[in-house]
């Protein structure tokens, strides 16, 4: 008696290119995710070494390691006086430093939202660096003393123009908004 064996080839098959581009997304993502939270926790550690280093600004921590808050004083411009502190809340995504993060001013037990021609009543602010304007090479520190700036040096008593139309319509988040950048004045 004889035994015949039979050999089969396996067949094997290579995956789509779309299995590879999912896995690059993935290792990317990650990758992402793991520099944003580095990058975080130094910034957060240099300011906590050095809270001198934003004069007149109080950061406070939650325990969202993406979400922080800011009162910024405005001390010496007569519009929103000394000792009134204005609430940023800033939320890095996993995308950061490669992308703004939300900043937008909320009302608070001490404050409202500063009246100013490039911050809608809802908190949202119009300022480039919070969009197209943004580099990687700008820290939550550079961020919160630019707006500082932006109050402290603002003369003008007024909010934008279109305000009560924008924020009848405003997205809840100010990054879907298409701003237009054009006034460098104020």
């Amino acid at each position: 008696m004889s035994t015949t064996t039979t050999a089969r080839a396996r067949s094997l098959t290579r995956p789509s290119e779309s299995y590879f581009k999912k896995i690059a997304n993935t290792v990317s993502t990650r990758y992402s995710m793991m520099t944003a939270r580095v990058r975080i926790m130094k910034e957060i550690r240099a300011l906590e070494a050095d809270p001198s280093s934003l004069p007149d600004i109080e950061v406070q921590l939650t325990d969202n390691l993406h979400v922080l808050y800011a009162d910024i004083y405005a001390r010496g411009n007569p519009l929103y006086g000394d000792d009134k502190p204005y609430r940023v809340k800033v939320m890095l995504t996993e995308e950061y430093p490669f992308v703004a993060p939300v900043c937008l001013f909320i009302t608070s037990e001490n404050s409202g939202i500063p009246i100013h021609p490039h911050i809608y009543s809802n908190g949202h602010i119009c300022l480039d660096i919070l969009g197209p304007g943004w580099t990687p090479v700008q820290t939550i520190q550079s961020l919160l003393l630019s707006l500082q700036s932006f109050l402290v040096s603002n003369t003008r008593n007024e909010r934008p123009p279109d305000n009560d139309t924008y924020i009848a319509h405003a997205p809840k988040n100010p990054k879907k908004t298409s701003f237009v950048y054009h006034d460098d004045e104020v």
